[in-house]
């Protein structure tokens, strides 16, 4: 299933919220770990859940990748 482009702004909008950050700089970090690609593999899921459960998946996403 393929990732409305509503919830892909979406998932900024609370992540930037969230880690008060920047619209462009919550961008950049998506573009750099590849979080646009993870919200539309994991669309089916992630759509269903709460904003909190939403961050939280992204924020482990990243640290996979930074560790990773």
């Amino acid at each position: 299933m393929r990732a409305p482009t509503k919830f892909m702004a979406y998932c900024v909008e609370i992540y930037k919220n969230a880690k008060k950050m920047t619209g462009k700089n919550v961008f950049n970090l998506f573009e750099k770990y590849g979080v646009l690609g993870y919200v539309i593999d994991c669309y089916g899921a992630l759509h269903t859940i709460g904003a909190q459960y939403t961050i939280e998946g992204i924020g482990e996403f990243i640290a996979s990748r930074e560790t990773g």
